[in-house]
């Protein structure tokens, strides 16, 4: 257990973050390889990978429900010094997070066929995305227990065993995705169901791995079989702080079917060039998706412990390196736009499309890095609704408008950027006037 009621705050918070980011910076160069060795196979293929990526926000969704409240609610417990509370979560996560793994494996296994047909630009894309998806469903699936693995070493403080499991996992995924998708050494190349495989064999093995830590001497949480019996009050409780962080992801894969839909009328290029941006946006956001995960055990134990300023603190400076983070990358995003596409696609199309996107929700960065840091504060009081109203608001904003205008012979695909970049700003207001409340009223029952 890390205790991170003392201390500087700061410190704490890069501490904590650099081990997160060890794990998100290696997740990150295998979001870029992966999508390099598929963007040799052609537009078709990275189109394909792209829509199948989609579910990976339904999965994103659902095992962030477990996360959040796993973390939050063991946090509270370590905060509070109640290590046999603690020790229940952890075991009651992993029953839950089992059952919610095997229910989504049957369920996307049953509609991956259709998932495919009904995004995909034409039918070439539509036969790659579901080959892919034959073996990356699986990987998903047991990606619940990764999750509620590591939420709950996250919620004592202790980021070093995901970080060392998830590192090696990402490793093994990149080192043996180019054997499988081009045949190297065997002679047999799998093309896209290649880079699933690769991802499903890394899970497993990453899965396996991080079991081993909670059966050992030295770990605070361990694997008791007689707390596995279903208790449906606690999975309530930590069902009730996570359903609406999970939504937000939920959200998020809402609106990228609405785009992946529209697009399919400008052809596998738009499709492909989108996918490429999103993937290059997803991965220069690891730093800050390593300091959301940071800040909400900060703050939380905090919470739990009653210690007022510093919770204040945690957001205070988790913001603050946030937006000095997103301004870099945002730069980066504006100046560069079409070499970053040209590095995994050679296509005019695709580089013309994720350029346009670039140089337009590059502008709305610093916002999306500060909201990324108020929603974790959110999880740390224990609350999660009020992001979600402001997500909801913020899909809604986007939605709705760009099915209308879609109806236009005139319309283009950069009137959705503009849209999202301008209802992110609407989110992050939302989000810090909410959050002020909420610190308000918490922070009044929780005063020292």
């Amino acid at each position: 257990m890390h205790d991170l009621t003392t201390g500087s705050i700061t410190r704490h918070l890069l501490k904590t973050t650099s081990f997160m980011l060890v794990t998100m910076v290696f997740q990150t160069l295998y979001f870029l390889i992966d999508l390099y060795w598929v963007g040799r196979l052609g537009k078709e293929a990275v189109a394909a990978v792209a829509i199948a990526g989609n579910l990976t926000f339904i999965v994103l969704a659902i095992t962030q429900m477990l996360a959040v409240g796993t973390t939050t609610v063991i946090s509270h417990a370590v905060g509070a010094r109640d290590l046999p509370r603690a020790q229940l979560v952890f075991n009651q996560a992993q029953v839950l997070g089992a059952v919610a793994g095997a229910l989504f494996l049957a369920a996307a296994m049953a509609l991956r066929l259709s998932y495919a047909r009904s995004l995909s630009a034409d039918h070439a894309t539509a036969a790659l995305a579901a080959d892919y998806l034959l073996w990356y469903i699986p990987a998903m699936g047991l990606q619940f227990a990764i999750v509620t693995m590591s939420a709950a070493l996250r919620g004592t403080g202790n980021f070093k065993p995901g970080m060392v499991v998830q590192t090696a996992s990402v490793i093994i995924n990149m080192v043996l995705a180019p054997f499988l998708i081009f045949g190297w050494v065997t002679g047999r190349p799998l093309g896209v169901a290649g880079a699933a495989i690769a991802s499903l064999v890394a899970v497993v093995v990453g899965t396996v791995w991080l079991a081993t830590y909670f059966t050992g001497t030295d770990s605070l949480l361990h694997f008791r079989r007689t707390l596995w019996t279903p208790q449906i009050a606690l999975w309530w409780q930590m069902l009730k702080v996570g359903l609406p962080a999970g939504a937000e992801f939920g959200l998020m894969a809402v609106y990228l079917f609405v785009v992946y839909t529209i697009a399919r009328r400008f052809g596998a290029a738009a499709q492909a060039g989108f996918g490429i941006a999103l993937r290059i946006v997803q991965a220069g956001f690891m730093p800050v998706v390593a300091l959301g995960f940071a800040v909400a055990p900060v703050a939380g134990q905090n919470f739990g412990a009653r210690q007022r300023a510093r919770v204040k603190a945690a957001f205070k400076a988790a913001a603050t390196l946030a937006a000095a983070v997103m301004v870099g990358l945002a730069i980066i995003c504006y100046v560069m736009p079409e070499a970053l596409i040209r590095v995994f696609s050679d296509d005019p199309e695709v580089a013309a499309v994720g350029a346009e996107y670039f140089r337009i929700v590059s502008w709305s960065f610093v916002a999306s890095g500060i909201i990324f840091v108020s929603s974790s504060m959110f999880q740390a009081l224990g609350n999660t609704v009020p992001p979600l109203i402001s997500s909801f608001t913020r899909i809604f904003l986007v939605t709705v408008p760009v099915i209308l205008l879609s109806r236009h012979d005139a319309f283009a695909l950069r009137w959705i950027w503009y849209i999202s970049a301008a209802s992110i700003v609407v989110q992050l207001i939302m989000n810090l006037v909410l959050l002020r409340r909420e610190m308000q009223i918490r922070m009044v029952e929780y005063e020292v």
